[in-house]
């Protein structure tokens, strides 16, 4: 056991320059109710000392389903055979990013499969095109790329890019990404950093052969990348994956997670993620919010393709206009005593 009650490790993890493994992990395994919540409480005030009481939005638009890997959790994989695949045209992207700002959304994110057809050259008139048409915060999820690219795609315009580790366990990685190396994914990760992208990563909660260990370790790997966002999301199994039989990740587990990553990383911004709010067929992006998160991330791809970026099955409001999606998270943040905010929201 940690020395000291649960606020004082609290305040201990806070004010550490590298937290203490153990107290991350007796944190982690906390189930008492009154401990639980006093660390939401403590996360909570973190997030209002250090980014303020808006919940930030960035509107996603899926362009492409495609990927070459195989990882064990993802429905993408490419052995995933039952899939349909899709990849959205440039204009059909630009509409999209049209109906953001439209919307008054003020950060774009353009996500996709690790694709090795992806054109280099035509993501980056993708990127400067969106440059000429609106004003906008460009974020990237496409993978794993060269420097290079990472290079020419910031010259056009982009401005933040989003690469989740998963794990930072490697011979974890090494199991759950066949064909892929841990070495590269930071290596790509150190690139981006230094290349000036306002950089995010993130993990899973709940994977097979995670431990409270591991989770601690991933806590520490965020705070060492000094990461601008930080996504934490649950694992829900799909049934085209070699983990289809493993149970989903646990939600409190997923919330204890976000609540110490505000409380290593207070000024990140952390999202209450679209599965967290698809996990148990309920919204529980709210207790994501209250436990630490500031950001949602409204999707909008064109309907007609939606469903088909099947990272895992179950996906809350797929089926609802961006209009509907938009006064949900109004009325969601204002039961909180929380408002929508529609800046940019760049690093801190």
């Amino acid at each position: 056991m940690a020395p000291g009650g649960i606020g004082t490790v609290l305040e201990r993890i806070h004010a550490a320059e590298a937290p203490d493994l153990a107290d991350l992990e007796f944190v982690l395994r906390i189930a008492d109710p009154v401990e639980l919540s006093s660390l939401f409480h403590f996360a909570d005030a973190v997030r209002h000392e250090s980014v303020g009481d808006g919940v930030l939005l960035r509107g996603i638009v899926e362009f492409s389903n495609i990927c070459r890997n195989t990882c064990r959790y993802c429905g993408l994989n490419r052995r995933n055979t039952r899939l349909e695949r899709y990849r959205l045209t440039r204009d059909q992207i630009l509409a999209a990013v049209r109906n953001i700002r439209e919307a008054g959304i003020k950060t774009v994110v353009l996500q996709s499969g690790e694709e090795d057809n992806l054109d280099a050259d035509w993501l980056t008139e993708v990127i400067a095109a969106i440059g000429r048409s609106v004003d906008a915060a460009v974020t990237l999820c496409v993978g794993e790329r060269s420097r290079e690219e990472y290079r020419a795609w910031k010259l056009a315009g982009a401005d933040r890019y989003l690469l989740k580790i998963e794990t930072s366990d490697p011979g974890l990685y090494r199991e759950l990404h066949p064909g892929m190396s841990f070495e590269n994914r930071t290596r790509c990760l150190e690139d981006l950093a230094a290349l000036g992208y306002q950089t995010g990563s993130g993990n899973l909660v709940g994977l097979k052969g995670q431990t409270v260990e591991s989770l601690a370790g991933d806590l520490r790997f965020f705070q060492r990348g000094r990461f601008d966002m930080i996504s934490v999301s649950p694992f829900i199994p799909h049934s085209q994956t070699p983990l289809a039989g493993e149970p989903a990740g646990d939600l409190m587990m997923t919330l204890k997670m976000i609540a110490l990553t505000r409380i290593v990383c207070p000024k990140a911004h952390i999202p209450a993620s679209t599965a967290i709010g698809s996990l148990h067929g309920r919204d529980e992006r709210p207790r994501a919010l209250a436990a630490g998160a500031n950001v949602i991330m409204p999707n909008f791809t064109p309907h007609l393709v939606r469903r088909l970026y099947d990272i895992y099955p179950g996906k809350t409001a797929c089926d609802l206009s961006p209009e509907q999606r938009l006064a949900a998270v109004e009325q969601m943040a204002a039961a909180m005593g929380r408002w929508v905010d529609y800046a940019r929201g760049d690093a801190l």
